[in-house]
């Protein structure tokens, strides 16, 4: 087994993927929906293709199918976790990477700083009274292989940046930003992974290169939701196309449920 596959084993020992189903999911914002009447049927380790023009509810579906947003009407699973009902579990077993207002990574810190800090946090929140108290230089070789694991997994190799860790965010290009995102996201060794703006501002080379990475950690088993705008061949393709929006709202039994226009933003806020 080559390097990037063995990294992606060791991850998936840990983060088996889980099947996500939809069935007339919408969520409803102070604005009106955001996105109505979506359903698929999707298989643990699948690569899972929101795609639509931006503006049209995506990030808002990434969100809610990752239990961020509270959806308003229908319902999705996540595994045997039902939305909305257990929206905590499905964060506690899911990570993002690349949301705009939710995972920006800060430009003004270096590459390193931000694996450090992740991390710690990773140590803090995930480990066990027993596992934090196991010798010091134990929990650093975990630390340490967790770090290599996901920087393994996301392709992305530190040697090969500017000034290698020391690098600062504001100097990677988009794919190696977007490459850096994944793998803080995978130090918490997901079931579940939501990625947004998968393509965007990326050349063809570019989105060939990481739809292929994309689809190596479905091959491991996690589970990948990801936001494009034109969804790669074999993906589980669910639209937010307009036309299907405007379809959605000829609907409108539910127009008039206030609680779900209060609720849907608010929760967001909170998760």
């Amino acid at each position: 087994m080559d390097e990037p596959r063995a990294a992606v084993a060791e991850t998936s020992r840990t983060a088996e993927g889980v099947a996500v189903v939809a069935a007339d999911f919408g969520l409803k914002g102070p604005g009106g929906w955001a996105f109505r009447g979506v359903g698929f049927d999707a298989a643990p380790g699948s690569l899972i293709a929101v795609e639509g023009p931006s503006g049209s509810g995506r990030t808002c579906l990434l969100l809610a199918l990752t239990g961020r947003m509270k959806p308003g009407e229908g319902h999705a699973t996540v595994g045997s976790l039902r939305l909305p009902k257990r929206m905590a579990a499905v964060r506690r077993i899911s990570a993002l990477a690349h949301v705009p207002g939710v995972t920006d990574l800060d430009p003004a810190l270096t590459v390193g700083e931000h694996v450090r800090e992740r991390a710690l946090l990773q140590r803090r929140f995930d480990g066990s009274l027993r596992g934090l108290l196991r010798p010091r230089t134990e929990r650093a070789a975990e630390s340490r292989l967790r770090i290599d694991t996901a920087l393994t997994a996301a392709g992305l190799d530190l040697e090969s940046l500017p000034k290698g860790s020391r690098t600062a965010v504001r100097d990677l290009d988009r794919l190696q930003a977007l490459r850096l995102s994944l793998a803080l996201a995978l130090m918490g060794r997901p079931r579940l992974l939501g990625v947004d703006d998968t393509d965007l501002k990326l050349s063809d080379d570019e989105r060939t290169e990481m739809w292929a990475l994309l689809r190596s950690l479905t091959e491991s088993g996690i589970t990948v939701v990801a936001v494009c705008s034109e969804a790669p061949d074999g993906a589980v393709v669910v639209s937010t196309a307009p036309e299907r929006a405007a379809r959605a709202r000829e609907d409108v039994s539910h127009d008039n449920d206030d609680k779900e226009k209060a609720d849907a933003l608010a929760e967001a806020g909170r998760a």
